[in-house]
């Protein structure tokens, strides 16, 4: 009997390998965006629902940490060193904001939405006393 695509088992495959090439986080070969930044609804090879995926705005604050401070950093540098009209921003800053901003976002969404699937994150739960199947706090008697 043969088996079918999505019921064929995958090995784990490490976030950074599939999602900064936006590639599927179990398989490898789908596509994971249907647009820039829009995640497809699901695989098209493997059929893995893209449902569970919720980076919220991890992208932008690493893109804000490593891209727009820099860049910041340097238009403040040549303003104050160099005292530079605004057209000298026009063609220095501004590309350069530009370029350490919007092509890192992608890569970085597609690492956390592969790293959730990878490492199985999930909103939390508050454990609550009137469940016997929760586990028991380390502070409570056994």
């Amino acid at each position: 009997m043969e088996e079918t695509v999505s019921s064929k088992r995958h090995e784990p495959l490490p976030p950074f390998q599939t999602g900064i090439r936006g590639r599927c986080p179990r398989c490898g070969k789908g596509h994971l965006f249907k647009g820039f930044l829009t995640l497809r609804p699901a695989c098209e090879v493997c059929g893995l629902d893209y449902s569970f995926a919720d980076p919220a705005d991890g992208p932008a604050f690493f893109v804000i940490c490593f891209g727009c401070v820099p860049s910041v950093a340097l238009a403040v540098w040549i303003e104050v060193a160099l005292q530079a009209p605004y057209w000298v921003h026009l063609f220095t800053s501004l590309p350069f904001m530009l370029l350490t901003c919007i092509p890192p976002l992608r890569p970085l969404k597609g690492w956390l939405v592969a790293s959730q699937y990878f490492y199985k994150a999930q909103e939390g739960e508050l454990a609550r006393r009137d469940r016997p199947d929760q586990i028991k706090f380390p502070s409570e008697p056994a």
